[in-house]
């Protein structure tokens, strides 16, 4: 991915002193990898309260005899507002620098936490866990490690983008046992206080130690000798000016037969992980008798392997057809949907285990060949293309996340849910697999 769409410079580029570069190429330890490991702290604890919804949908449903379409309708907002906000968010790192936005963002998503625990209608819990948590961690999300990759890394891309996707998208799995036990434990109003101080505890290190870009310290990009980009670049305009930006990508973009087809596909991709796995598996486990602990326990699993697949998907971007990864994605998706209402049951089975390991490979797989399609078409607005792009993947998550909900108290069980999905999975895959090559822009290549 490159930067120039997520942070283009408006000011002339000026030469960096020779010492400056031989210096950064002589650092044992580049100040890129803290940047990268800070951000990934980052990106886990704004995660911390994207993982609560599913745990403690069923305290909140005993205790307020709330239905589970109202409950899923503050999550889905939070899930529509953690897409939509992220390519405005990309461009308000532009105006205001990423360490700025980053810890409002923290902050933000502390407050929503800790004022969860006052809510006592559905609509309080709309504005904590749905606008508040959802802007908050939208400010945060893939597009905030692409700006965090592209900034400061001139190699190994590919490694760093991928940790924090997995990162992003495994923490927010691997806080569900933890905050499933703190719910038994001290209540589900304990639990979210436990995730507002979490997030409230990165703040301080991000401030400390993330920067804006490596021109702030004096060095060059990780993998680079000479800057390649200006070593600080004047902002200029306001913040409407940078989010201009983002609304006329958008525009340019959706005159374009690839954009609704990678929109749509994602759009697929958000609902089966996020609106209906992330959101409604604990609750579905619950209704075949699983304690919630063990159900968070093997959405934890699929962080795990979320990892792996992750990672591995993009080193096969490289070397295969973005394409036929998508469809390949999606197909095995859709098939393992269809199994799922037969493998649900009180005990822990090994069928269910083969389920986790093959959902958690495929969980967010999507995301390079998605990133490296988007640079195909789009070159060096790539990044902010795949913002909005991202932000498909989150209506789809909001969407399934509510009419889910409406199938349980309609039906008693999630099982139309599960295999609509699986047939939406078939749709993305046939979208994703017809996308028509182009030549890829002479910019967006590395």
């Amino acid at each position: 991915m490159t930067a120039e769409s997520v942070d283009e410079p408006t000011a002339e580029p000026t030469a960096e002193p020779t010492a400056k570069p031989v210096r950064a190429r002589q650092r044992r330890f580049h100040p890129a990898w803290t940047v990268a490991l800070v951000a990934l702290i980052a990106l886990i604890g704004a995660a911390g309260f994207r993982a609560a919804p599913g745990v403690l949908m069923v305290p909140l449903e005993e205790e307020f005899g709330w239905s589970t379409a109202e409950l899923s309708l503050a999550v889905s907002i939070n899930l529509l507002l953690y897409g939509l906000i992220a390519p405005f968010a990309a461009a308000l790192m532009q105006r205001f620098g990423i360490r700025a936005v980053t810890v409002v963002a923290l902050f933000v998503i502390g407050a929503g936490a800790a004022l969860s625990v006052f809510v006592a209608t559905p609509g309080q819990l709309i504005l904590t866990w749905g606008v508040l948590i959802g802007l908050g961690t939208g400010s945060m999300a893939l597009v905030f490690a692409a700006t965090i990759t592209d900034t400061w890394f001139a190699t190994r891309r590919g490694l760093v983008s991928g940790v924090l996707t997995a990162g992003s998208a495994t923490g927010q799995l691997i806080f569900l046992p933890v905050i499933a036990a703190a719910a038994e434990d001290v209540g589900w109003r304990g639990a979210s206080l436990i995730i507002a101080g979490g997030a409230l505890a990165v703040m301080p290190l991000v401030w400390i130690f993330l920067r804006n870009r490596p021109s702030d310290i004096g060095v060059a990009r990780y993998g680079e000798t000479t800057p390649t980009v200006a070593p600080a670049p004047v902002l200029r305009g306001t913040a409407w000016g940078a989010a201009k930006l983002a609304l006329t990508t958008l525009r340019e973009a959706a005159r374009t037969k690839t954009f609704w087809a990678l929109a749509i596909g994602f759009a697929i991709c958000g609902a089966t992980t996020n609106g209906l796995i992330g959101t409604h598996f604990i609750p579905s486990a619950h209704d075949h008798g699983m304690a919630t602990t063990t159900a968070a326990g093997l959405l934890a699993v699929v962080g795990i392997f979320d990892i792996v697949g992750t990672v591995f998907s993009g080193w096969l971007t490289d070397r295969v057809n973005p394409r036929i990864l998508l469809a390949a994605y999606y197909a095995l998706r859709g098939v393992s949907l269809l199994f799922l209402p037969s493998l649900l049951s009180a005990e822990v089975q090994p069928s269910i285990i083969v389920f986790i390991v093959i959902y958690g490979l495929d969980w967010v797989a999507t995301v390079p060949p998605t990133i490296a399609l988007c640079r195909e078409v789009f070159g060096d607005k790539g990044p902010l293309v795949f913002g909005w792009v991202f932000a498909a993947h989150q209506i789809g998550a909001g969407i399934a996340s509510v009419l889910a909900g409406i199938v349980r108290d309609h039906t008693g069980q999630y099982t139309f849910a599960w295999f609509a999905a699986a047939g939406l999975c078939a749709v993305a895959a046939l979208v994703s697999a017809t996308i028509r090559r182009h030549p890829t822009p002479a910019r967006a290549r590395e």
